[in-house]
């Protein structure tokens, strides 16, 4: 009887341990952890104008030094230092409030905010010492139209699904208050995009940031034949106050910068000009106007609802 008792008992031991490890293995995969063969990878390859570069698949400490800061901060990433345009932009200022102003040249002060991911332009310099610091990637301003800038950027954030939901959603919401705008002032109403930056005057072409992309592109208004032959092409064009009202279409948008010589709107010339006369210049906020980012481009998209159309 002992002898049977004995290999029984092993039996038994065996059967509890084996249950026993199976617990354990059931209470690991259930605690939230992710089984090894469903784990995210922590880097991703993007394919930047230089190369593939090997970037974070969920950057969370970026640094911009451009002008892209509204396009990460809409996707939800956390940028911790950006440039000094951006930085002193209000309509980005709420959200870039606890970030440090930096420039290419300030590494060590890139170096304490312990970046995962550096964005800037083609332009910047010191891209190898930036790169020891993190990976960085650079794009060539204008290589590609705004909305398609987003895209690139929600490719390298690794949320290339969320930037193409808010392009579809934009591009449609910008077409539907075209043909309202254009139902209320006609077809062939033209609109200028001028700004007084400093002591000088600019007009704009169509993706010179200020809206244009928005005006002209999106809602497909009319541009003045006369902006049309110095401005389409380069993008922008200077102009003296003296010949202001050649430019000037049925509708002006006039960006004004805070520290702006505005005398020439004091002058006759300027307010002799059929837009002025008629209450057609919609005064629009300088500072912070130069971006082409979602968070810009949808507060410009409300400042032309309410002034074209008397919509908040």
């Amino acid at each position: 009887m002992k002898k049977l008792l004995i290999p029984f008992t092993l039996l038994l031991l065996l059967v509890i341990s084996a249950c026993g490890n199976n617990d354990s293995t059931s209470e690991k995969e259930g605690n939230g952890s992710t089984p090894p063969e469903n784990k995210q990878p922590e880097t991703i390859t993007y394919e930047s104008e230089n190369g593939p570069v090997e970037v974070p698949a969920d950057p969370q400490r970026v640094v911009l030094l451009s002008g892209f800061a509204g396009n990460v901060l809409d996707l939800g990433v956390n940028v911790v230092g950006a440039e000094s345009w951006s930085i002193n932009s209000p309509i980005l200022a709420d959200e870039l409030k606890d970030a440090v102003e930096v420039t290419d040249e300030s590494l060590e002060e890139i170096i304490e905010l312990e970046p995962d991911l550096i964005i800037g332009l083609s332009t910047i310099k010191n891209v190898d010492k930036l790169s020891e610091i993190a990976p960085t990637v650079t794009y060539t301003w204008g290589k590609v139209d705004y909305l398609t800038q987003h895209l690139e950027i929600g490719k390298l954030l690794n949320k290339e699904e969320e930037a193409k939901a808010w392009v579809e959603d934009f591009k449609s919401r910008v077409e539907e208050t075209g043909k309202e705008i254009k139902a209320k002032i006609g077809e062939d109403a033209t609109v200028s995009v001028i700004e007084s930056y400093g002591k000088d005057l600019y007009v704009y072409g169509d993706n010179w940031a200020r809206g244009t992309e928005i005006l002209y592109q999106g809602m497909g208004l009319k541009m003045p034949e006369k902006v049309k032959e110095v401005a389409l092409e380069s993008g922008y064009y200077t102009l003296s106050a003296e010949v202001l009202p050649e430019y000037a279409g049925d509708y002006v948008i006039l960006s004004k910068y805070s520290d702006a010589d505005t005398s020439f709107q004091e002058t006759e010339t300027y307010k002799n000009i059929p837009a002025v006369k008629n209450n057609q210049v919609y005064e629009m906020e300088g500072n912070g106007a130069s971006f082409s980012d979602p968070i810009t481009l949808e507060h410009q998209l409300a400042f032309f609802k309410e002034s074209f159309l008397g919509e908040k």
